[in-house]
This record gives C-alpha cells, sequence and structure tokens, in this order.
C-alpha cells in the first residue's frame, strides 16, 4: 500500500456533502454584515429582506407571477408537511416514491394521514413508470431523489388539463434543473442544497389551483399552527409576502440573498445548470473509462446532475458497505473530500453533490482519488485474504 501514489492536485475545495451542500464559491462571513440582526423580522428592514428573497427566486426561477411563493420553517421538509396536511384527501392520491424521502412522504401520507393512497415505487437508481400516473388525481413526487441520484426527465407525463394536484418536492432540482411550472402546482425546495444556503429555512411555491385548493377544502384533521396558510376561509396572502408563519434567522436570509446574487453572476438559472451538468459529466467522464464503478441510475435520462451517486461493481468486493465506507474515510482522511457516503438507506457507494455551487475542477481533481483510494482498499482486501 505504501507504493500506491497520491494524486499531485488536490480539490481547492473538499465539501461534496449532498446536504448542507457547498457554499457559493464567493461566499465569506463579512458579508453577512448588513443582516438586521437584534431586530424584528417584522420591521420595515426585516420584511423588505424577507420580500427580496422571494422575489429573487422567482427571478431566476422563472416562477410565473401567479404564483405564489413562501418562506416557511422546517426547511424542505416542513413545506412538503405543509402541503400533505393541507391539500391531501379532496381527490384520490397517488405516491411516487424512488428513494428515501419520497418514501417519507409516503409513510407521512399513509400511516400518519391515514389516507388510501395508491402507492407506487421503484428501486433505487430507477423512477418509476410516467406513463402510468393519472394526474387528474392528486400526486407527490421527487423531481431529483437526493439519495438515489435520480432525476424526472421532464413534465411531459403531466396532463395540462388536469384535475389534481401535482405536489413537487424539487429540494435537490431548483436552480439546477429546468421545472415546467405550467406543469406543477406545489413545488417545495431549501436553501441549503443548490445555492449553498444555510439550513432551516423551506420555500413553497403554489400556484393558482393548488391555492383554490386551499380556499375550497378544509381537511378532515386538526392543523398546527406552522401548517396553517389560510384565515377564515382565504389563503393568507401575507406569508407570501415575507410575513413569515414563525420566527427566520436573519442571518441565514442575508445568506440566502449573497446566494441569489452570486447566481445571477453566473448568467441565472441557465448558469447554474450550466455549472451542475459540467460537474456531473466530470464524475461520468472518469466513470466511463474505469470498469469497477457505475452510475447507480441505469438510464442516462434519468440521472441526476446533482446528487450523483456511484455504485462500485468490482467482483472482488464482498462487502459493499465496509468497502464503500472505507473509501469514504479514506478520502475524508486525506482532506480531499468530505461527506461522500451514500445515504444510509441507499445501496452502498458514493454521493458526489454535483450542484452550481461546486467548482468543475474541484470535481476533476476529486477523480483521481477516488480511484486511488479505491487501489488501496482492494490492495487491503488482497492482503487480507
Amino acid at each position: 500500500m505504501s507504493e500506491l501514489k497520491k494524486p499531485a492536485t488536490r480539490p481547492a475545495n473538499p465539501r461534496f456533502s449532498s446536504g448542507p451542500c457547498a457554499k457559493y464559491p464567493t461566499f465569506d462571513l463579512n458579508n453577512l454584515a448588513s443582516a438586521p440582526l437584534g431586530r424584528s423580522h417584522r420591521a420595515a428592514v426585516g420584511k423588505s429582506k424577507l420580500k427580496a428573497a422571494i422575489e429573487g427566486t422567482r427571478d431566476i426561477l422563472g416562477v410565473p407571477e401567479d404564483y405564489r411563493i413562501g418562506i416557511v420553517p422546517a426547511s424542505d421538509t416542513g413545506a412538503v408537511e405543509m402541503t400533505l396536511w393541507s391539500l391531501l384527501g379532496a381527490r384520490k392520491v397517488e405516491m411516487l416514491a424512488w428513494e428515501s424521502f419520497g418514501a417519507g412522504w409516503v409513510t407521512d401520507v399513509v400511516k400518519q394521514l391515514k389516507l388510501d393512497a395508491e402507492v407506487k415505487t421503484a428501486d433505487y437508481g430507477r423512477i418509476v413508470d410516467l406513463t402510468t400516473i393519472d394526474t387528474d388525481n392528486d400526486v407527490v413526487f421527487t423531481w431529483n431523489g437526493t439519495t438515489a441520484g435520480v432525476k424526472v426527465p421532464n413534465g411531459d407525463w403531466i396532463n395540462d388539463d388536469r384535475a389534481g394536484l401535482t405536489i413537487c418536492d424539487a429540494t435537490s432540482a431548483a436552480f439546477a434543473q429546468e421545472l415546467p411550472w405550467d406543469k406543477l402546482d406545489v413545488v417545495t425546495f431549501s436553501w441549503q442544497k443548490v445555492l449553498g444556503g444555510e439550513a432551516a429555512h423551506g420555500m413553497l411555491v403554489l400556484s393558482p389551483r393548488a391555492v383554490e385548493r386551499l380556499e375550497s377544502y378544509t381537511p378532515p384533521w386538526p392543523l398546527p399552527k406552522l401548517f396553517r396558510m389560510t384565515k377564515n376561509g382565504k389563503l393568507n396572502e401575507s406569508i407570501f409576502e415575507g410575513a413569515t408563519i414563525n420566527t427566520p434567522s436573519m442571518l441565514a436570509v442575508e445568506d440566502y440573498l449573497y446566494a441569489l446574487d452570486w447566481a445571477r453572476s453566473v448568467d441565472g438559472l441557465k448558469g447554474l445548470i450550466a455549472r451542475a451538468d459540467a460537474n456531473a459529466k466530470a464524475v461520468d467522464d472518469f466513470v466511463q473509462i474505469h470498469d469497477w464503478i457505475a452510475n447507480l441510475a441505469d438510464d442516462i435520462v434519468t440521472q441526476s446532475n446533482t446528487s450523483v451517486c456511484l455504485k462500485f461493481t468490482d467482483p472482488r468486493i464482498s462487502d459493499g458497505v465496509s468497502f464503500a465506507k472505507a473509501i469514504a474515510k479514506r478520502l475524508e482522511v486525506e482532506g480531499v473530500a468530505f461527506d461522500i457516503g451514500a445515504y444510509r438507506d441507499a445501496p452502498p457507494g458514493l454521493r458526489i453533490w454535483c450542484g452550481g455551487t461546486v467548482e468543475v475542477s474541484d470535481v476533476q481533481a476529486l477523480m483521481p482519488w477516488i480511484e486511488w483510494a479505491f487501489e488501496a482498499e482492494i490492495a487491503a482486501l488482497t492482503e487480507a485474504a
């Protein structure tokens, strides 16, 4: 093992975690000095910052003007939970799951809300057959499976004249993939993913159809304060103008505003997608010339450009879990990659975040280190035998 030569180049930023994700390249704590700390978020300065966060999100993502955008508590999870508990129950529900978070939404709907939902699942690395989905039902799904490295290729399967609502968890897709807003009625995401913002705040986007459901349907179960989006039978518009349901971190808001500014500096959504695509391609180029590693997503059309999941395929590996953990540990000890082990419920392997805040030079520098770690662990297996 001492004969294995380490690569000469190291990633300048070894942070490849899939959440919280790498900060935007120009991040500087000194930028946050203008945050209105110690001030009420309901003061004029707080409201203006929150409103700027909402409108900046609309501008970069191209969210239609008649869609509401709100900042909500508990990150993407909070945004999804608010949606499930407030909107479901009016129509039949189809739950689509191909990774752990989608499976979590199934648990909420079937075991907690106790709805008689039709559940459609696929193994890690695949998605369900979208041609079988009836969008006259309410449909809940993740656009990009963070823990499985798969994405929905497009919204063509969603009918324009659908009767149901499409509820999309897009937390690792927003700011990295095109979202067809006319096909989506609810979209949720968090600041901590593609823009590298701070955790604990979620974004909730509602179409006019979703608003109509909120105002015409009252679920049969009680709603806690954090989930309530209506007042006297009408949408509480203040939530979508910057008056958050609970107290937000103005420091995190300031950071998000700078992340949005950085996004504008790289040509907005177009630039962010290009950066993520380039990062994912750097990984794929490596995978294509090595026969001991492969993308977990077996269809190139559904391969994610953000949470890229890899599996080891070498037949000499008998314990995939231990082998993958040893690779991740070796890379962490060397200081070249942090937090790239596969999600605990996913097949063993690696998960490399390739969103737009990551520099392609860092991804390219990481790849030889993965080969070095692989060869070192194979050598250790041979010695042990």
